[in-house]
């Protein structure tokens, strides 16, 4: 139930296309396929469900640490994965809610030259306040002591943020920037047994280039699982 008020799925007539240029009808937003006026996220239930998995199967074998997700919108998954902790009764960790609540960065075309023609830093609608996020979270009374805001710039917030182990480790942050800039810091902090989900590898070039990047520099060899079209994660082992 959870997952469809997410997807604002119970009372699709509500909803209707943020962008004219990316049509909306209920499939496609149950596929994660559209940018949603009101829903509060637009992954698609396939990467819920995955979330739900990687969450419950990490709490199943006792992998020790909290969860993350860097890059939130309306803070959807993030409200799943604190959902899923009170389901268990779980009060031992916390979730991280990780964006800047302003938007994406410009592409830094010096540092980061993957990202240069993106204009996703243009869409105001991907601009969401930590302000609605924790409304959203408050909508479902799940806003208390174990959710934790991390707000501003990854490269600002990440490297410094008071995490000592991670059992789920989410990536949307759509940029070569965002992802590295996430990796970097925090997969360290990955206990092993704990996953690594990129929501867009499988349609952002830039971030599925700094992934691969990424495990090719740190000789991560763990089987990429793909989810749906767009999503792709993995399980840490060594």
């Amino acid at each position: 139930m959870v997952k469809r008020c997410l997807l604002n799925g119970i009372y699709p007539e509500t909803e209707s296309a943020l962008r004219p240029d990316v049509p909306w009808d209920l499939e496609r937003q149950l596929a994660g396929e559209t940018w949603p006026r009101h829903a509060h996220t637009m992954v698609g239930l396939k990467r819920l469900e995955n979330v739900q998995q990687c969450v419950e199967q990490a709490l199943a074998e006792s992998v020790p640490g909290d969860l993350l997700e860097a890059g939130v919108w309306r803070g959807g998954v993030t409200i799943l994965m604190r959902a899923i902790l009170k389901a268990h009764g779980v009060t031992d960790r916390r979730v991280w809610v990780a964006d800047s609540f302003a938007g994406l960065p410009p592409p830094d075309r010096e540092r980061y030259p993957a990202d240069w023609g993106s204009n996703l830093h243009q869409y105001p609608e991907l601009a969401v306040s930590v302000e609605q996020v924790r409304s959203n979270f408050e909508r479902y009374g799940l806003l208390d002591d174990q959710v934790r805001f991390l707000e501003g710039w990854f490269r600002e917030t990440l490297p410094a943020a008071p995490i000592e182990r991670i059992a789920v480790l989410r990536l949307d942050g759509d940029l070569y920037e965002s992802t590295i800039e996430t990796l970097e810091p925090l997969y360290p902090k990955l206990a092993v047994g704990g996953f690594v989900i990129v929501d867009d590898f499988g349609t952002i070039a830039a971030q599925r280039r700094a992934v691969l990047e990424f495990r090719d520099a740190h000789g991560i060899r763990d089987e990429l699982v793909r989810i749906d079209r767009r999503g792709t994660y993995w399980r840490r082992t060594a």
